[in-house]
């Protein structure tokens, strides 16, 4: 897979400042999501290999349209561009934002075990604005952390909202920056488990999703 930018679309499109790619292992068979105007969307869960030899389990939604010329089945591997999109969830289970990559292509690469993703095979580029203030906080080792929220439009007038964490030098320049500061960020998506008290002797375990910001650029400074 190739680097990506924000020149990966044309210049006129409104995909420029949303721009995901992902190749990956499919570990769930494809299951209907919902229907807008006919069209059916399904979603999949793509597990995606980290440099460390975990995996990070992504959602990725799919127009049945797509499955005209192929339709991912367990074990396949397989590469996707789109974006990053969030929804909000209205089932009163789970996270109140819902996040996924909305396919415009797929590809099929091989079977699991007999290919591996070649390049970066977790990649996000996002153009957005700062829709609150970072929360700016260190770890016990004195490691400097920075969470951010980031807004980016797509058409209709509507909005996808990112969560994002910076480390480091990164960081620290995210805790001074204002809401409303338009960013660049190039990064991957990784999703992580965590224990919720759902009462003072009993935890269930989740997932959470969030950018890992690996470069950024102030687009408000130009």
């Amino acid at each position: 897979m190739s680097e990506i930018s924000e020149y990966a679309y044309d210049e006129n499109s409104c995909y420029r400042s949303n721009i995901a790619r992902l190749c990956g292992e499919v570990i769930s068979s494809p299951a209907l999501s919902h229907e807008i105007y006919g069209e059916k969307y399904y979603n999949i869960i793509l597990a995606v290999p980290r440099l460390s030899g975990n995996r990070d389990l992504i959602p990725v939604t799919i127009s049945e349209r797509l499955f005209c010329e192929y339709k991912p089945a367990v074990r396949d591997v397989i590469a996707v561009t789109g974006q990053y999109r969030s929804y909000n969830n209205y089932s009163g289970v789970g996270s109140r934002l819902i996040l996924t990559v909305f396919a415009k292509e797929i590809e099929y690469i091989g079977k699991c075990g007999e290919v591996r993703p070649e390049g970066n095979p977790n990649e996000v580029f996002l153009n957005g604005f700062l829709c609150k203030r970072p929360t700016y906080r260190t770890t016990p080792f004195n490691r400097e952390i920075s969470d951010i929220l980031l807004a980016v439009n797509r058409s209709y007038k509507k909005s996808d909202y990112i969560p994002c964490i910076a480390w480091g030098r990164n960081a620290k320049y995210l805790s001074g920056l204002c809401v409303g500061a338009n960013l660049k960020i190039w990064g991957r998506i990784q999703s992580r488990e965590y224990k919720k008290f759902i009462s003072e002797s009993e935890t269930i375990t989740k997932t959470a999703y969030e950018v890992s910001i690996s470069k950024l650029e102030n687009v408000s400074c130009e």
